[in-house]
This record gives structure tokens, C-alpha cells and sequence, in this order.
């Protein structure tokens, strides 16, 4: 089954890819341009978007818009869907219209679905780990400035869920903050004081006693910082026991692999969070080729 992920409107995306679409061709297309003065009058082409390796396809859509952005004429046919695993080979989309549009599109297209598929093979990959438990694999902020709303889609197509995107999405009371605002309970009071609902409250705990103090306050989600696999397992069964903690979610967070994320999960959590699965991706490399080359 392949996991349901939306991108946001065109209407966030196309200033994107027009900036980055500018960015790359600048002045002009020196090249492109010098063989085909005439863009109206530049020849048709037919292309094929096909797998160098193994992976998760993510982002055909956007490789789409970036020829349609160039030119209404081109026409890209995908032939299989975002989340769909294929194999060394796999001839992704076929794509025809003006030659100078393709040309001029080619490495935009390819330097966006190229990591996004990388992403999502790999979460893909951590996903399968836990995908007979309950526990649900989420994304985090380490994202690349300017392409966070993309990599956290990519993910989604790997079968993650997006954590927070953004810093108004939640609030999140992290080890800095709780030792700035001088405690858990400090920080949790005047911070509920102060936000509208009805917006969670996450605490980052590291100890024992701090799951205790965000029980006390009836935070909304504690989170398990960096905590070996038995104090974990010790946490949970805490927070459990906890009659008012009935609704309060349990997140995993640090030191989190392919090795570890079985027994992270096999502690009872509902979360594990990770930034590996965009951090340490690589991208999946793709080829254009041309099927009709002007000699």
C-alpha cells in the first residue's frame, strides 16, 4: 500500500521553482539558446525519465511543473506514481515537446526528484523496520533551508509522518528552554498561560524525574530524549501507570538507526522521531535521455 502524502498548492511551490528555475538559467541558456535562437520555431523532442538504481519514487509531480512552468507545450507522461518502489531501470516518465524547453528544464527536474527520492527510500527503509507495530516513524526540523515543505512530502511518501513543520505548529520545551525558563514546571505554566488553543504542549525529558514533572503538569505528548532502550521501556510503563496520562502521547527521539529503531519501538511509544531519514539520504540518481537528438 502506498502512503498518502499531499504537496502543498501550486500556489506556495511555483515560487519556488521559478526562483530555482531562474537561479539555474540566469541571463539565458547559453547553449540551448545559441542552437535554437528561435524558441518558438525550436524542434520537438521525446525524452525518457529513467532509474540509475533501486528506489522510492517522490516528486514526479514537481518534476512535472518544471517543464510546465517553461513551456504549456510540453508534455510529461509519468508512468508510474510517488511511493511506488521500482527497480534499476525503470523507465519513470516519458516526456515530449519543444527541445529547448526540455533542455532547459532537464537538471532543475532532475536535482529535485533526485533527493526527494532518496528521502523517501530511505524512510522507506526505517519505516519497514516497525511496519508490523504500532509505533509511527516521524520526520523532524533538520531539514535544508528553503526545501523543508518538499523533503517532509518526501518523507510522507516513505511512509512517515511529519512532525511539527515549523515552529508555530506546536510548542516543543526542549533542554535549552527548560534550563532558560529555570524548570519544566516554570516553563509549562507560563508558556500555557500564553498560547492560543488548542496547541499541544511537547516536553523533551532525559530523566526519570522529568517524565514525573511533565506528568505533574499534564503536558500533552513527553517526549524520551536519548534514553537507552531499558530506562525507556521504564519511562513508558511510568507514564502508563499515570491514571490522568491516559491521552498523553509518548515520543522516542536521539541515537535513533536501523539498528536501534526495532527496540525503540518494541518499548511501547507512539512516536519515534528521526532526522536520519533526511540527513543521511542519498539522492537516487535518475538519467534524461534524449530519444530523437538533433545531430
Amino acid at each position: 500500500m502506498i502512503p498518502v502524502a499531499n504537496l502543498p498548492p501550486w500556489l506556495i511551490l511555483d515560487p519556488l521553482l521559478q526562483s530555482w528555475l531562474a537561479e539555474d538559467i540566469g541571463r539565458g541558456d547559453r547553449t540551448t539558446q545559441a542552437l535554437w535562437p528561435n524558441q518558438i520555431a525550436a524542434p520537438l523532442g521525446q525524452a525518457e525519465l529513467r532509474l540509475k538504481q533501486s528506489g522510492v519514487i517522490a516528486g514526479l509531480a514537481l518534476f512535472q511543473r518544471v517543464f510546465h512552468l517553461l513551456s504549456s507545450e510540453v508534455i510529461v507522461k509519468p508512468l508510474v506514481k510517488d511511493g511506488e518502489a521500482c527497480q534499476l531501470g525503470t523507465v519513470v516518465a516519458e516526456l515530449q515537446g519543444p527541445i529547448s524547453a526540455l533542455l532547459m528544464g532537464e537538471r532543475v527536474a532532475l536535482n529535485l526528484i533526485m533527493p526527494l527520492s532518496g528521502i523517501a527510500t530511505l524512510t522507506r527503509t526505517y519505516a519497514d523496520q516497525i511496519a508490523d507495530l504500532s509505533t509511527q516513524l516521524v520526520d523532524t526540523r533538520k531539514t535544508t533551508p528553503g526545501f523543508r515543505i518538499l523533503e517532509k512530502y518526501a518523507t510522507q511518501v516513505g511512509g512517515a509522518m511529519n512532525h511539527r513543520l515549523g515552529l508555530d505548529d506546536a510548542v516543543m520545551i526542549k533542554d535549552n528552554h527548560i534550563v532558560a525558563a529555570g524548570g519544566i514546571g516554570e516553563a509549562v505554566s507560563r508558556i500555557r498561560q500564553q498560547i492560543p488553543f488548542p496547541l499541544a504542549i511537547e516536553v523533551e525529558t532525559e530523566t526519570l524525574a522529568q517524565v514525573q514533572l511533565a506528568l505533574a503538569h499534564q503536558v500533552d505528548i513527553i517526549m524520551l530524549d536519548n534514553m537507552d532502550a531499558d530506562l525507556m521501556a521504564t519511562a513508558v510503563k511510568l507514564i502508563q501507570a499515570n491514571h490522568s496520562a491516559h491521552s498523553i502521547k509518548i515520543e522516542a527521539s536521539g541515537n535513533i538507526n536501523l539498528q536501534t529503531i526495532r527496540a525503540v519501538a518494541e518499548t511501547g511509544v507512539d512516536f519515534i522521531s528521526t532526522s536520519a531519514t533526511i540527513t543521511q539520504a542519498r539522492w537516487l540518481d535518475f538519467s534524461l535521455k534524449f530519444m530523437n537528438e538533433s545531430e
